[in-house]
């Protein structure tokens, strides 16, 4: 049960507090949404569609592109007001999908390792079974991580200011506003979500490394081990911008120096990964693009 506050509702800040700046900020996030939508839900599409996509690596692509539509879309708030139940429950979702997120791109480079280095048992190790475990567990614990965080959340007290120095709500910018102890909340915060943040963050390295470990040592093709390197650096890369900022924001400690700074940080893991996921991981992919060229021939 929420206690009781004074505060009803939240207000929102944004991205920034320069008036002059949001409807230029505005058009640029609109139009990268709309190209992050319209990539993953294509993705999404042709790999439910698709039969010769109906595989483990294309499975958790499936997933992945779900859970940015989902992740970079706000259905809470359509003004800079919030209520205080839509504030805990855009929290929740935030880290719902974001704790799930982190999780599956170790699944991902895990898939990616055992296609690589066990090529002729992949199909035996990577089966139906153990994928389908894997995404129920991973979604699953993202789910209840966030309802750890949005309960203790919501029993706190706001008197005080209800302005948010954030573009959504997050932990970390309700905390600063509480009123009373919030050392819990923090401990929390930096434990639970560091560890699921730092977690899979150095599981994903290790497949990598493993990877570019067995590339250099087994491939005896510099063509294909360039080709191969190539794509495991851009798979990277976006696991980098991911994981780096989210690091970043809930690994140190909540001041008021480092506000201004998580909001410009979220931006990263909340915009710009969505949007290259689907150009990294699929579009570049010729199985991927085959199955697209197929179904737009079909309409």
């Amino acid at each position: 049960m929420l206690n009781t506050t004074s505060v009803t509702e939240f207000l929102l800040l944004g991205v920034t507090d320069i008036q002059e700046l949001q409807p230029f900020l505005f058009v640029v996030f609109l139009t990268i949404y709309f190209i992050s939508v319209t990539g993953n839900g294509a993705v999404l599409m042709i790999v439910i569609s698709d039969p010769r996509l109906h595989s483990p690596m294309y499975f958790f692509l499936g997933n992945l592109s779900y859970l940015d539509i989902c992740y970079s879309t706000n259905f809470l708030s359509t003004h800079k007001a919030i209520s205080f139940l839509g504030c805990i429950s855009q929290l929740h979702f935030f880290h719902f999908l974001g704790s799930t997120k982190s999780m599956l791109l170790a699944v991902m480079a895990f898939d990616s390792s055992v296609a690589i280095c066990k090529p002729l048992r992949y199909t035996v190790i990577m089966n139906p079974q153990l994928c389908t475990q894997m995404a129920i567990t991973i979604w699953v614990i993202g789910f209840f991580h966030a309802l750890l965080h949005s309960i203790m959340t919501s029993r706190l007290n706001f008197c005080g200011s209800n302005r948010i120095h954030h573009f959504l709500c997050d932990i970390k910018p309700l905390l600063k506003l509480a009123c009373g102890n919030t050392e819990l909340n923090q401990w929390l915060l930096s434990t639970v979500t560091g560890t699921i943040a730092m977690g899979p963050f150095f599981l994903t390295l290790l497949s990598y490394f493993y990877i570019i470990t067995y590339l250099f040592f087994k491939t005896r093709s510099c063509s294909m081990l360039c080709k191969a390197l190539s794509t495991c650096a851009s798979h990277f890369m976006v696991v980098i911008l991911f994981y780096a900022p989210v690091l970043f924001t809930y690994i140190h400690p909540a001041l008021e120096s480092f506000m201004d700074q998580d909001r410009i940080v979220a931006i990263m893991y909340t915009v710009v990964t969505p949007v290259l996921n689907p150009l990294i991981y699929t579009l570049r992919n010729k199985e991927v693009k085959g199955a697209l060229g197929r179904v737009i021939r079909r309409l």
